[in-house]
């Protein structure tokens, strides 16, 4: 852990980064030991002078971590992202783990930083409830926030052209109780569609899409019961995948997930137009670390397309950011960042 810091009522959070990594390490740790202090204290059922000046350094030491992480979000937000075209170049997520700040660490960070609104909220009301303000409470708000914000965003209209290649990240719903603050959950980070709502759909993607057509869609493991479904309905019928492994394990059911399935279906001539041997230049398995934004699929799957289908007219659904040339986009985060 290098030097100890040692923690004292009247801490300044550290001004460098590195230290500051050190710190936000070592808080949960001590927050840990005191509450564990407080339980044995109602337990052992000693004064109520005694519980609350524990209380006091417990709630004292939860503001403070929670305000150490959104500093350490800002940090973040700070140092560029990771680019595979500059390697020499030390990105975001290589700069984290060498500080001993996971990727799920480092989203927490930038997310508070983003909300310090709510954490000044749940800081003022667990003092009234004497209670403690958590980073997991912080979180759910921002993710019931978010939720709502999205209920109320206007959807675009979709376009009247029509497309030779639809490139399509369904927002899937999951069975996720989200009662316990489960942030990674999709929910708390977009709206998403049950599969009527995306059967339904199959209207809009059937209006844009030209007679020969070839479609790439992302599906998850656990969402592979809902894909014919889903392909029947939008008109096409399932060719091949490709396989994008994220190379680091992530939370999963049955086992630690890896993996995310980029389906390709099509209807009438949809075959690549380009050479053959660009086809087998493409392995079917991309090996691609994740990015920490939630749902983020990396660039190099659409430069796959484009090598498949340089000329086809494109567009893709659900899609974040600004359209690059060549391509529209379409989705309630369509310029979003």
């Amino acid at each position: 852990m290098g030097q100890q810091i040692i923690i004292k009522k009247e801490t300044q959070l550290p001004t460098k980064i590195e230290d500051l990594a050190k710190f936000i390490l070592i808080l949960p740790e001590k927050l840990k030991s005191v509450r564990a202090e407080i339980s044995a204290i109602d337990k052992l059922k000693l004064s109520k002078d005694v519980y609350d000046q524990k209380m006091r350094e417990a709630r004292w030491l939860s503001g403070i971590s929670l305000d150490a992480f959104a500093k350490m979000g800002e940090f973040i937000k700070k140092i560029p992202k990771d680019n595979p075209e500059k390697k020499r170049i030390v990105g975001r997520g290589e700069s984290l783990r060498n500080m001993g700040i996971t990727q799920k660490i480092g989203d927490q960070c930038q997310t508070l930083a983003e909300n310090k609104d709510i954490i000044e909220q749940v800081k003022v009301e667990a003092e009234a409830e004497d209670d403690l303000p958590t980073r997991t409470e912080v979180l759910r708000r921002v993710a019931e926030k978010k939720r709502e914000e999205s209920k109320n965003k206007e959807i675009p209209a979709m376009p009247e052209n029509k497309y030779q290649l639809i490139y399509a990240d369904p927002p899937w719903m999951y069975d996720v109780d989200l009662s316990s603050g489960a942030t990674r959950s999709p929910e708390n980070n977009y709206p998403v569609m049950d599969l009527d709502a995306l059967k339904n759909f199959g209207e809009k993607v059937r209006e844009i899409s030209n007679k020969d057509c070839v479609l790439f869609m992302w599906i998850t493991a656990p969402k592979l019961n809902w894909m014919n479904d889903v392909l029947e309905a939008w008109g096409f019928e399932y060719k091949t995948n490709l396989i994008w492994d994220k190379i680091k394990p992530n939370m999963g059911h049955y086992s630690s997930v890896r993996h995310e399935i980029l389906v390709i279906a099509g209807k009438g001539n949809c075959s690549p137009t380009c050479d053959g041997k660009t086809i087998q230049s493409i392995d079917s398995v991309q090996s691609i670390e994740k990015s920490a934004r939630h749902s983020e699929k990396p660039q190099e799957f659409r430069k796959i397309i484009e090598k498949l289908y340089p000329t086809y007219k494109k567009i893709e659904l659900f899609a974040r950011g600004n359209a690059p040339k060549g391509w529209t986009f379409w989705g309630n985060e369509q310029n979003a960042d």
